[in-house]
């Protein structure tokens, strides 16, 4: 566990841990990145920014798969974006400015209710506004504001898994993008949004994520079936496996909706 002020002025701490939970996104960040920098070796125009932009991408990953911090948690949120947007914008296909603004414009989206959740729950009642992710955890809210902060969360995870109908950029982006930033994209960050849901609105909101768990479990069983059927008809290959990788994190969202309750430690 790191801890130390990193923002003096504002009482902002650079907080970083590695526990159970984040052991595994970590281990599989490292692992596809590596695969997808040797895929990436046909790449010869402008290849130093290219892979300077892949490094850019893992730094921002591992900092969230490893932030015990809810404001860091949001930066490194955000960090992530830029280099995926010049990937897809300056490496990509035909359409690949369509493809990369669509996807800038969804995950900004939600992004924009995943800062107004982190503010909200930093401030409510507390003298001091805190983001530490092991105080919040143990923080009490009413049953009703709890279902409000976690349907705000859910939004902006949920562009990020991607959930049906949230899901059509990832097509887009998927069909345009370079292959190995293909990788990048169905390796680790959709699993960026499954690490939210669980890391916040199931550790932060134990209470309404037991009401919102039968649904979960719907949702989870549609996109399997809706997303495996569509992927059958596409004649890109690229579109395809973005397709199956929505069906597939269908199984994240059951699991996640069927998980038992229990609270995460770091060491």
């Amino acid at each position: 566990m790191e801890d130390y002020k990193w923002i003096y002025f504002f009482d902002f701490h650079w907080r970083l841990g590695i526990d159970g939970l984040s052991i595994g996104p970590i281990l599989l960040t490292g692992f596809i990145t590596t695969l997808a920098t040797l895929a990436a070796w046909p790449v010869t125009r402008d290849s130093r920014l290219f892979h300077f932009l892949m490094l850019a991408m893992y730094s921002g990953q591992i900092g969230l798969f490893s932030s015990r911090d809810l404001l860091l948690f949001f930066l490194m949120w955000e960090l992530e974006l830029i280099p995926v947007y010049l990937l897809v914008s300056m490496w990509g296909g035909k359409k690949r400015l369509y493809s990369a603004t669509k996807f800038i414009l969804y995950t900004a989206g939600g992004s924009v209710f995943l800062l107004m959740g982190v503010l909200a729950i930093s401030l409510y009642g507390s003298t001091e506004p805190t983001f530490n992710f092991e105080i919040l955890a143990n923080q009490c809210y009413p049953v009703a504001l709890e279902i409000i902060f976690y349907i705000g969360f859910f939004i902006a995870f949920a562009v990020k898994l991607p959930i049906i109908p949230l899901h059509t950029w990832l097509p887009d982006t998927h069909g345009e993008a370079h292959y190995s930033t293909c990788m990048l994209l169905a390796g680790i960050l959709l699993k960026m949004g499954a690490y939210g849901l669980v890391r916040i609105n199931m550790e932060l909101f134990p209470h309404a994520h037991s009401i919102f768990s039968p649904w979960l479990i719907i949702i989870g069983a549609t996109q399997i079936i809706y997303a495996a059927s569509t992927s059958l008809g596409q004649r890109n290959l690229k579109k395809r496996i973005a397709y199956s990788s929505v069906s597939h994190m269908g199984f994240i969202i059951i699991g996640t909706g069927s998980g038992t309750k229990g609270k995460i430690h770091a060491y």
